[in-house]
C-alpha cells in the first residue's frame, strides 16, 4: 500500500510513497521512468495529441520510438481532474483543449522519481490554494478526483504510447500520454507523466514545475 496517503493537506507527504505493486507489473516501466531530454520542445495541443494515429498497442518491452523520442510542449491546456495512484505512486492529470467540462482528454503523469518531488509538491501546492486536495483514488472513483472548475496549465513532457484500456474519466480520448512537467501560469503548475486515456494515444510522463495558483 502507499505509504503516503490523503491526509488533510498538512499531514501527507507526496513525495513519500511506496507502489502497491512492484515494477515488473507497471506497463513499460522502464520507458516511462527516464529522465527529460534537454533538447527544444515541439509545439503541440490537447487537440493535436487527440488526432495522432494510435497504431497496434506496444508490448511490455516496447522501447521507446518514433513519437516517443521527442519533447513535446503544449502552452495551454486546462486540468479537469487529479488524483494520486496507489498502484505506482504517479499523479495523474487529465487536461483538455478548452475548460469544457465534457471536452475529450490526455493524461499526464506525474511519476515518484524523487528528481520529480520538487514539482510534485509544488503542483500538490498549488492546488490547495484553489482548495483541492490531491488523494489516492481509485479508478472506479475517478469521478471524486474532478476540480469543480478547470485551472489553464502548460504541459512539458515525452510522448509515451501505453495501452489501450481504462485509465480514468470516460473524457479520456487516447492511449497516448505525457510524462514531463506541467505548469500553470498563474494557475498551476504540473510536472508529470502525459495524459493516459481509454483510446490509445497517452501523453508520457511530464513532470509539474509549479508556479503559483492563483
Amino acid at each position: 500500500m502507499a505509504s503516503c496517503g490523503g491526509g488533510d493537506g498538512g499531514g501527507s507527504d507526496v513525495c513519500s510513497c511506496t507502489p502497491a505493486a512492484p515494477a515488473s507489473q507497471d506497463f513499460r516501466h522502464a520507458e516511462k521512468h527516464v529522465p527529460l531530454p534537454s533538447s527544444t520542445p515541439v509545439q503541440t495541443t490537447v487537440a493535436q495529441i487527440l488526432r495522432w494515429a494510435f497504431g497496434p498497442d506496444p508490448l511490455d518491452s516496447t522501447l521507446r520510438t518514433g513519437r516517443e523520442l521527442t519533447l513535446y510542449q503544449i502552452t495551454t491546456a486546462y486540468l479537469q481532474n487529479a488524483r494520486l495512484i496507489s498502484f505506482d505512486c504517479d499523479v495523474h492529470f487529465e487536461i483538455s483543449d478548452t475548460p469544457d467540462k465534457n471536452a475529450p482528454r490526455v493524461i499526464v503523469e506525474t511519476a515518484i522519481d524523487s528528481e520529480y518531488c520538487p514539482s510534485r509538491k509544488a503542483i500538490e501546492g498549488g492546488l490547495a490554494q484553489h482548495h483541492f486536495q490531491l488523494q489516492y483514488i481509485a479508478n472506479a472513483d475517478v469521478s471524486q478526483a474532478e476540480l469543480p472548475q478547470a485551472l489553464p496549465v502548460s504541459v512539458l513532457g515525452l510522448a509515451f504510447r501505453d495501452f489501450e484500456h481504462n485509465r480514468g474519466s470516460v473524457e479520456v480520448g487516447t492511449p497516448w500520454d505525457s510524462m514531463g512537467t506541467a505548469s500553470g501560469g498563474s494557475n498551476v503548475t504540473v510536472r508529470a507523466r502525459s495524459p493516459k486515456g481509454q483510446s490509445a494515444t497517452e501523453f508520457p510522463k511530464a513532470f509539474p514545475q509549479a508556479q503559483q495558483l492563483s
